[in-house]
């Protein structure tokens, strides 16, 4: 068997519209950022979905309240779905980070992580995924890094590749988690949700 998996970033935050690189800073959802939760709760509702896990920094959290209200499905909180922290460059323009980002594949921001790092964290979660929602489908709300860490371990893209390309948004991405995978291994499955 296996988990199906239905990704979405978080909604729009002041920051994002400011151009401005969050990281690990709790950020707040703008205006925008209001409509586009909800508008997220109406395109997942019916889609039998088993649980919610967002990011535990506000931003992913206050998406997922907003979208589902009523606290169904479940709504879970994980600190290993966080953004990169980019550590002194938290809070700094977008433009700064993303002309910086390359470097630290490997190598963190200074006092910050590794997108290595992310992609460790987010492999260690679907460890669980794996074993405790198989067969189920699930939501994860949570940041851009997530998402090129699930291209990465899902999908088998290089994560050199997406971290020198744009991040391109959509309304939300399909992968699918076999309950066998293995750390950074397994068969990997996704598609545009």
């Amino acid at each position: 068997m296996a988990v199906d998996i239905i990704y979405e970033t978080h909604s729009t935050t002041t920051d994002n519209e400011a151009g401005i690189s969050t990281g690990w800073l709790p950020g707040r959802l703008s205006a925008k950022g209001h409509r586009e939760a909800r508008e997220l709760g109406e395109r997942r509702r019916g889609q039998d979905i088993a649980a919610v896990f967002t990011s535990d920094l506000r931003r992913s959290v206050e998406t997922a309240h907003i979208a589902f209200p009523d606290g169904r499905p479940p709504i879970h909180q994980d600190v290993r779905l966080r953004e990169c922290d980019y550590g002194r460059f938290n809070g700094q323009p977008s433009q700064l980070v993303a002309a910086r980002r390359a470097r630290h594949v490997d190598d963190p921001f200074p006092g910050g992580q590794s997108y290595r790092q992310v992609l460790a964290a987010t492999d260690a979660f679907l460890q669980d995924l794996a074993r405790d929602w198989d067969g189920r489908r699930v939501l994860l709300i949570a940041h851009t890094a997530n998402q090129w860490a699930l291209d990465c371990l899902l999908a088998g893209a290089s994560l050199d590749d997406l971290l020198k390309a744009p991040f391109t948004w959509q309304p939300g991405w399909s992968y699918t988690l076999p309950s066998d995978r293995r750390s950074q291994s397994g068969e990997p499955s996704r598609s545009q949700a």
